[in-house]
């Protein structure tokens, strides 16, 4: 089976930088896994994507360098299970809030006995090799997103469920619920706070720690901090910074600040 260099990274406490793609096109999915991404993933909660772009995507992705991910719309086994099923080699799950959800989460990506995932490879076996199913079990990423206060009261009962890779903060969500404002960049202290609580406990369980950045240097920022896996920005956010900053230099003016958002 093709092996996850996620993983290996990790293991080797290399920083993964992952691309984040919210538009649904085969072509877009194709040029940001060609730039230098580590892994690019696909987002089915909050991107405009249907499962039929997302198949398309991760064909593309396939293609590239790059490691194709998938974010799914919720904790739903059979959305899981399918996007999977397709070659996704890794599956962030939002909304993880208590250990009962981290458990669901992994039995979904994990074949018996470690988990209930259903067989039907289809195109994974494409992308994978014949002996997909021997080894999926130990390539498949899985990281559960923390955006709640709930989530932060359970955090080390879910980074104690076995088959978990790790968490990856979902800031906008986590500041909402915490300081009643979705702010990717809060300097809240309780915002800063749950943070670095986060990150401290992902090292004490040795798991990877991720998060979702408003930018690149937000994203260098964060890996010297000691998060392992970082976004810097998704293709939307990327998209409207370039459009503006071409125009103002075509203008000879600043590019205008718009607001951030980041999930």
């Amino acid at each position: 089976m093709r092996k996850n260099p996620l993983k290996a990274a990790f293991r080797q406490q290399q920083p993964i930088i992952n691309g984040w793609l919210a538009i649904p096109s085969g072509y877009s999915a194709e040029i940001a896994g060609h730039q230098g991404y580590d892994c690019v993933t696909v987002d089915l909660q909050h991107g405009m994507i249907d499962f039929a772009s997302a198949l398309s995507m991760l064909q593309a992705i396939s293609a590239t360098p790059a490691t194709p991910l998938a974010r799914v719309g919720s904790n739903e086994p059979a959305q899981i299970m399918r996007l999977l099923d397709a070659g996704a080699w890794g599956i962030i799950c939002p909304m993880i809030s208590t250990p009962e959800q981290a458990k669901q989460f992994v039995a979904a990506c994990r074949y018996p006995p470690l988990g209930n995932r259903s067989f039907g490879p289809a195109r994974a076996l494409l992308y994978g090799g014949k002996d997909y199913p021997q080894y999926a079990n130990e390539e498949i990423l899985t990281l559960a997103m923390i955006e709640t206060r709930e989530g932060l009261e359970h955090l080390d009962a879910i980074l104690d469920t076995d088959g978990l890779d790790g968490v990856f903060i979902g800031p906008n969500d986590l500041s909402l619920t915490l300081t009643g404002q979705a702010s990717a960049e809060s300097q809240n202290p309780e915002m800063l706070d749950a943070i670095e609580r986060v990150l401290t406990r992902c090292h004490a369980h040795q798991k990877l720690a991720g998060i979702f950045c408003t930018s690149g240097e937000a994203a260098a920022s964060r890996l010297a901090q000691g998060f392992h896996f970082v976004t810097p920005a998704n293709d939307v956010m990327q998209l409207g910074r370039a459009a503006r900053e071409a125009i103002a230099a075509a203008q000879g003016k600043t590019a205008p600040v718009r607001g951030t958002s980041g999930y």
